[in-house]
């Protein structure tokens, strides 16, 4: 059975730590969708890397890591995050994979996301992405005029001139759509056949890959890693102000090749508090001194953009919407230290539409623009003392672990860590 590790908010929630953490008794670790518009940072014996395409369980070296079919790639950003973990002593090419089926982002991709969110732009609509050209790569996916890993590494005779045919079709209609910006196609094309022969000895078949990791008997432990967040997923997030990709539980199987049967723990990370980087409803959000204060003391820029983090209370409706979509079985509370100065905290409950309660997070993100939406709060006693040096969950303090225990009743999970700093001491786990 395969753990799993997920966003629950709008990402940005520390899975990284945790995934860190797990990877220490994993033998495979697997990334299931997204492309190199995320990002995560991990600390191992006082050496930081910035993950955003690669899994995270590189940092372990007797673990094996996929890359898999449901992950846009984007070659040249691939390489450079391979030679950067490298330079820092971590060796891992011969423990890295790529699916066959992974669908391939261009630059030509990059410079249409960024004219795509300039049109927007111009009408007020723009969404915030990270100009990754993951949006543009997903769409030509979806209309199945994309280019896969298979179709670069193919030996069979006449599969280059076919890839550059298909390539230049994409090229062209990108062109045509977005005014017939100057484009060096030779000098992409040059470097995909370097690509070729750099990844040639880390393509696998990923479905064959995953269900003999999973095979009974194999004994082995399998962690699997979201990018994103629930509320960026393309059919359950805040659209249009997502990703181009399911983030949640759905996607680990269509991106990896699994059924649910193979799943097991399904772990969802919640800030303590709640951010998001880009454009969009975030009803909880505080423009004012709290929203300062958790900015500032929770570090709060994106790894992948530098982008500042919008900042706010936690929001259980989102949480408790995110649950229903992933069927957490345990949560990690992540950055709760941040919390430690306020002599209050709150908790959004519930929202009111026209006086009337909205069970869950609408679709319709019109309702939570308007005046006729009123967010619900309760209002807790903080704790006003350092978290960051307790080493015991039971050490929190009281006011802390109510706190905690109000979340795990609300939603209907239970904590199974608490993070209160930025290193592995600091990751605190309940006694059983």
């Amino acid at each position: 059975m395969a753990t799993v590790v997920l966003g629950s908010q709008w990402g940005d929630e520390g899975k990284g730590k945790l995934v860190d953490i797990l990877c220490d008794d994993i033998d495979v670790c697997a990334r299931c969708q997204g492309g190199n518009n995320a990002g995560h940072t991990i600390v191992v014996k006082g050496e930081k890397y910035d993950f955003h395409m690669l899994p995270s369980g590189l940092v372990n070296s007797k673990c094996q890591n996929l890359v898999g079919s449901g992950v846009v790639v984007h070659l040249k950003s691939f390489f450079q995050e391979l030679e950067t973990i490298e330079n820092k002593g971590l060796k891992c090419r011969d423990r890295l994979f790529l699916s066959d089926r992974a669908q391939l982002v261009f630059d030509f991709h990059q410079r249409a996301d960024g004219l795509r969110e300039a049109e927007l732009s111009g009408s007020g609509k723009a969404i915030g992405t990270t100009g990754r050209g993951i949006g543009p790569a997903y769409s030509t996916k979806a209309a199945r005029s994309g280019l896969r890993v298979h179709h670069l590494v193919s030996d069979v005779p006449g599969a280059w001139e076919e890839f550059v045919v298909n390539y230049k079709r994409m090229l062209d209609g990108e062109q045509k759509r977005y005014g017939g910006f100057e484009y060096d196609a030779e000098e992409e094309l040059s470097r995909f056949k370097q690509y070729r022969e750099q990844i040639l000895p880390m393509v696998v078949d990923s479905v064959a890959f995953m269900h003999a990791a999973l095979a009974p008997g194999s004994n082995k432990k399998v962690l699997i890693e979201g990018a994103n967040a629930l509320m960026l997923d393309l059919d359950f997030g805040t659209y249009p102000y997502v990703t181009s990709s399911n983030t949640g539980i759905g996607g680990v199987c269509t991106g990896l090749g699994i059924p649910p049967s193979k799943l097991g723990e399904i772990i969802g990370v919640v800030k303590a508090y709640t951010t998001r980087v880009g454009a969009g409803p975030f009803p909880t959000e505080q423009l004012n001194d709290i929203g300062n204060h958790l900015q500032e003391v929770g570090a709060e820029f994106g790894v992948t953009t530098g982008r500042r983090r919008r900042c706010g209370w936690l929001d259980l409706v989102v949480l408790r919407h995110s649950t229903l979509v992933n069927g957490y079985t345990k949560l990690n509370i992540t950055k709760l230290d941040v919390l430690d100065d306020l002599p209050e905290i709150k908790v959004a409950t519930a929202y009111k539409y026209k006086g009337v309660v909205q069970d869950n997070f609408p679709a319709d993100l019109s309702k939570l623009e308007t005046e006729d939406i009123e967010i619900v709060y309760d209002t807790l006693p903080g704790w006003q003392t350092t978290t960051s040096s307790c080493r015991k969950y039971e050490d929190l303090p009281k006011q802390a672990l109510e706190y905690l225990q109000y979340i795990e009743k609300f939603v209907g999970v239970p904590i199974g860590w608490v993070g209160v700093g930025p290193g592995r001491e600091a990751m605190l786990a309940p006694s059983k």
